[in-house]
């Protein structure tokens, strides 16, 4: 007998009763997810994969579980090009609570401060004006940055302080959706890195009445939107074949880029990683396709005429996204 855990009878019927698992396969795609409350990125990444019966998957970028909304999950070949999505400008819609501050910025953490909300509109729209554009913000410590390789919020949860640096990001809109005394509803465009939470703490302490975190939505990322997303119980509620057609090809990750289409002897050579001469003109970011309907080869960039390889696809994974069902068009 082998020393270790001791047999448990009951678990191996319960794992015959379940039968045997059923195996992994490669999948190409995007799915699009409406992320719900309480769930970390990865709880829902792994939840989905196993639905899909995927080998290989990933997120394009950590969702706080006190958020819903747009969550884009890659798998197989799509995996390549996360990067792009993780780099994309992000929408969200927020629910701030005006007149208490909280330590992490939401709902979760202690009281630190309450104020009194004693603001007109000229004030607010000042307010969201100044924080509008580039600025520099602190990052919260209730987040998945590193100090020393450790993330920020496992710090935070021991009550350890950390310093850290503040960042340059982007705030491109933001707008005044609802209004009620001490509650306010806005939405913001912003580029990566931007914490929405130390966005709705900056404007309570331009308002003077401190603020913190409510709710919390991502609408948009890049040019996917949460209107295209299907919610997890949704997903489950399908048969097999329904939740792959579900899958949108890796391309659309890289929907807002110029594209060049090869003749099919030039996407086979730039597929081998070769340069190719092109009559295009200089481009950071391309996407590159075959003569075939859904031939999607890779990324690459544009430079003196050449169109130089950037990630590609490789011969499988490109046939295969040429065999796949035309994915249906979701509004």
């Amino acid at each position: 007998m082998h020393a270790g855990r001791a047999f448990d009878p009951r678990a191996a019927v319960a794992a015959r009763a379940r039968g045997p698992r059923q195996p992994r396969r490669a999948l190409h795609g995007v799915l699009l997810l409406d992320k719900p409350i309480g769930w970390s990125s990865n709880d829902a990444l792994q939840k989905v994969k196993g639905l899909l019966r995927a080998e290989k998957g990933g997120h394009t970028g950590t969702l706080d579980p006190l958020a819903t909304g747009l969550l884009p999950l890659c798998f197989g070949a799509a995996t390549k090009f996360s990067q792009a999505a993780l780099d994309a400008d992000k929408t969200y819609r927020a629910t701030l609570k005006l007149g208490v501050t909280r330590a992490g910025g939401d709902l979760e953490g202690e009281v630190l401060a309450t104020r009194p909300v004693a603001f007109d509109t000229a004030a607010l729209r000042a307010a969201c004006t100044a924080l509008t554009g580039a600025i520099e913000q602190l990052p919260p410590m209730h987040s998945a940055l590193k100090h020393e390789g450790k993330a920020l919020y496992d710090y935070a949860r021991a009550g350890v302080e950390v310093e850290r640096a503040p960042r340059r990001v982007t705030v491109h809109r933001l707008d005044i959706l609802r209004w009620q005394h001490d509650e306010i509803d806005i939405e913001a465009c912003v580029s990566k890195g931007t914490y929405i939470r130390t966005l709705a703490g900056d404007l309570g302490e331009r308002l003077g009445c401190g603020a913190h975190l409510i709710a919390l939505r991502r609408t948009a990322s890049g040019p996917l939107r949460v209107g295209d997303a299907i919610t997890i119980e949704a997903l489950n509620a399908l048969d097999p074949a329904d939740r792959e057609a579900r899958l949108l090809p890796p391309d659309v990750l890289l929907g807002a880029w110029p594209s060049v289409r090869l003749a099919a002897e030039e996407a086979g050579r730039f597929l081998s990683g070769l340069r190719r001469r092109v009559a295009e003109a200089d481009c950071a970011a391309v996407r590159v396709y075959g003569p075939e309907p859904g031939a999607f080869l890779g990324s690459a960039h544009v430079k003196a005429g050449e169109l130089i390889p950037g990630r590609l696809l490789s011969p499988p994974e490109v046939q295969a996204l040429i065999q796949a069902p035309a994915t249906p068009e979701f509004q």
